[in-house]
């Protein structure tokens, strides 16, 4: 049986026929994504629900989208017919040809930038205000995220390549949570990048939480217990590493494989790369 989105709200009749529901989909003929709009904001604006240029545009036209005292439920278009929830407000005033002065409802802040729901706006030309109990029987909810959307998702093994900031949002649980747990599966080679110099260390992961636990020793120590690493680390600190380093996923293994077969890649990458001579490991 399907979840319906006021199985989410828990709206009364009477808050149903105050509310309007905003499908937000581009920003005029040919422009910019709202989604992408909102992506851009911060992160306090996004988990607040107070990214002012995404929601709440007063007027269509010479009509009125919302009147003072109506409540909005403000949505962006995401990939074949799915929405996020990126704010919720009550209507203060209307300036003409403006943003709409609104306050947000606290009561639903949580569900900003992980609600999502699956729902046919249907051919309603440019339209993009309605109702809300147009949509409400309609509109089934696909998923809450456990975090505020970023507007990524784990793309699959072979394309792991995070800068340090990025790594440390997955691993402290601001972004993309499926990308930590998918690390945690898997041993294998990887490739620490100095991007400021092009050097290069290749190391490996056997433990058993996988690249995952490695990964998360260079972010509690910033160099891994490397020799060569650590020396970088004295002389250059901790933010040299949050700065310049990525991290690269060069081969992946299930965990149970032989960590022997994995230490002989690891040094057949080291050859090709000459990581010894010319980059930050010293065997």
């Amino acid at each position: 049986m399907d979840l319906l989105l006021n199985d989410i709200l828990h709206l009364s009749q009477e808050e149903i026929n105050n509310s309007k529901i905003e499908f937000n989909m581009q920003a005029g003929r040919g422009g910019q994504p709202f989604l992408d709009r909102w992506l851009k904001h911060s992160e306090e604006d996004k988990t607040n629900g107070t990214c002012k240029d995404c929601s709440y545009w007063g007027w269509y036209g010479k009509q009125r989208n919302f009147y003072p005292g109506q409540w909005v439920f403000s949505f962006a278009k995401m990939p074949e017919d799915e929405w996020l929830l990126i704010s919720a407000a009550q209507i203060i005033n209307t300036p003409s040809d403006d943003w709409a002065d609104v306050q947000v409802l606290d009561r639903f802040v949580p569900l900003f930038g992980r609600l999502i729901i699956k729902c046919k706006k249907g051919n309603t030309f440019s339209r993009y205000v309605f109702n809300l109990s147009k949509y409400l029987d309609q509109a089934i909810v696909r998923e809450v995220l456990p975090c505020v959307y970023s507007g990524e998702k784990f793309e699959g093994y072979d394309r792991v390549h995070l800068p340090y900031h990025r790594l440390s949002d997955i691993f402290n649980g601001r972004i993309l949570p499926t990308y930590y747990e998918a690390l945690k599966k898997i041993t294998g080679v990887y490739c620490l990048t100095d991007t400021h110099t092009g050097k290069l260390y290749i190391g490996s992961a056997t433990g058993e939480e996988g690249v995952a636990q490695r990964w998360g020793n260079y972010l509690d120590s910033k160099h891994g217990g490397n020799k060569k690493l650590i020396a970088l680390y004295e002389q250059k600190g901790a933010e040299y590493f949050e700065k310049y380093f990525t991290y690269t996923l060069l081969e992946y293994f299930g965990l149970s494989y032989d960590p022997v077969k994995i230490i002989e890649r690891e040094q057949y990458w080291k050859h090709c790369f000459d990581t010894i001579k010319n980059g930050y490991n010293d065997n």
